[in-house]
């Protein structure tokens, strides 16, 4: 009974948002609260609500002061270099900008974070998407994608939860995995450059120079199906930009380099464009915001502080050094407060999801049934089975649920056929590509909120090329003998 209603929960979830017909916090709110009465357990919700939000709780924090901090970068200059030196690789070609995002993601995925990574990217490429009216999804999908990727490192967070589930080295874990990732990296680049391409149709290419004179007044989500044509609906006040032969349609003022007044970009609070001489700008501080950047990053890498207390203090210090004044310290907060009230907000939401799920026991039924629903036959390929399983179990749990409670099952499974935990921990990691764009998962909602995309609009364009990166992965593991 509780695996029927777990898995119509999730599904209802989905199709819900999918559909828009509930916002994302609504039904993460709601919906679990009527199976929770459903299952006859109405009067726990509240010890389930509380214990799902004691246990987010940090990664709300620490979201919550990585936005300010990563927003107050934005504001005083930090990336501007970053997103010119981009602009002019891509010399606003649609292809270039998408390839472009995967390898910014990829390489900014080192630091282990995934809302990191998001904030980085978002604050890097948005300004060029939105100026050539290119997809917003493509941007988080390609970014999520890379990130899931990557997201496997040691340091990240799934390898470590395997190699302490099954008492193993980490190292054993991962390095072999090499290959296998590398090809799924590469993967994401040539889907990279496929959606390029199809961008690149949709909308033309622009030079240089045309690109930094002309912009667009609203923000392109394009959500297809499959290899079908694409509809493009245009997001707040304008519509997407309409080019035809290289020429851009629209009316905009220079941003960078150009002449006329600076585009004002509302969608990005306090981050105007390209505009090289906006307020909020802090050129003299330039190294030492680069320096506190770095430090605050590889702190993070060496945890030598929990996140939630680096990003304090590092949002702290930011403001207080760029803006010594109260009253500006004030509007750089109030500037940036949607966007924090946005993520945590849906971090909480999500807290009474997996509090629901976890609390009720749907999360153990529904792992118990999927595994015991594995023919004896596949016994000697339980490695090649857990790498499959990884790819819905990882979307609609938690790490911490597949790692710790569903793996070591998985892995005594496989013992009993020969089959070795290191092969079945290694598998385990396929489905981060995935998972790091399931509702369950935090960054996502940073990803989104930063791009200003719906989540379903995400989710329905994501999930297929999320999941075809991770049978990529998968495939290769199993060619190279790895699994």
């Amino acid at each position: 009974m509780l695996t029927v209603l777990g898995f119509a929960m999730i599904a209802t979830f989905l199709v819900l948002i999918m559909m828009k017909k509930m916002s994302p916090i609504a039904a993460l709110v709601l919906i679990p609260a009527l199976f929770c009465v459903a299952v006859g357990q109405g009067a726990q919700l509240g010890d389930y609500v509380i214990d799902g939000v004691s246990k987010l709780a940090p990664t709300a924090a620490m979201l919550m002061f990585a936005i300010v901090y990563f927003g107050v970068m934005i504001d005083v200059g930090l990336f501007d270099p970053i997103v010119r030196a981009i602009l002019r690789f891509c010399k606003a070609d649609p292809v270039r900008v998408v390839v472009g995002t995967a390898v910014l993601a990829a390489i900014v995925s080192l630091d282990g974070d995934g809302s990191t990574t998001f904030m980085i990217t978002v604050s890097a490429m948005y300004p060029l998407y939105k100026r050539l009216g290119m997809s917003l999804v493509v941007l988080t999908g390609v970014a999520a994608t890379a990130n899931g990727v990557m997201n496997t490192l040691p340091w990240g967070g799934p390898t470590a939860r395997a190699a302490t589930a099954l008492k193993l080295d980490a190292g054993d874990i991962f390095v072999p995995m090499i290959p296998a990732l590398a090809v799924g990296l590469v993967f994401v680049i040539a889907l990279a450059y496929v959606l390029g391409r199809r961008e690149r149709k949709r909308i033309g290419y622009l030079t240089l120079d045309q690109a930094l004179a002309t912009g667009t007044d609203g923000e392109t989500v394009l959500v297809g199906a499959g290899g079908g044509a694409d509809e493009a609906t245009g997001r707040g006040e304008g519509r997407p930009a309409q080019r035809a032969g290289g020429a851009a349609g629209g009316s905009g003022s220079a941003a960078a380099g150009g002449s006329g007044a600076p585009d004002q970009d509302p969608a990005v609070p306090g981050f105007q464009g390209l505009d090289p001489h906006r307020a909020t700008l802090r050129p003299r501080l330039y190294w030492f915001n680069a320096a506190l950047t770095v430090a605050l990053l590889t702190a993070m890498i060496l945890e030598l502080l929990p996140i939630p207390v680096l990003f304090l203090l590092g949002a702290a210090l930011a403001l207080t050094v760029n803006y010594p004044r109260p009253v500006d310290q004030k509007e750089r907060l109030a500037a940036h407060a949607e966007n924090v009230l946005n993520v945590a907000g849906m971090v909480f939401a999500a807290a009474v999801f997996t509090g629901v799920l976890t609390g009720t026991g749907m999360v153990k039924h529904m792992a118990d049934w999927l595994v015991g629903a594995i023919p004896d036959a596949m016994g000697p390929h339980m490695a090649l089975v857990t790498g499959l399983l990884s790819l819905p179990l990882t979307y609609f749990m938690s790490n911490d649920g597949f790692y710790f409670g569903v793996l070591p099952v998985l892995a005594e499974a496989g013992a009993a056929h020969g089959v070795s935990p290191l092969e079945i921990a290694r598998a385990s990691l396929v489905g981060q590509a995935l998972h790091m764009s399931s509702p369950l998962v935090p960054a996502v909602y940073v990803l989104v909120g930063m791009a200003k995309v719906e989540f379903g609009d995400h989710t329905r364009f994501t999930v297929k090329w999320a999941a075809l990166t991770s049978l990529v992965v998968l495939a290769a593991a199993v060619l190279f003998g790895i699994v």
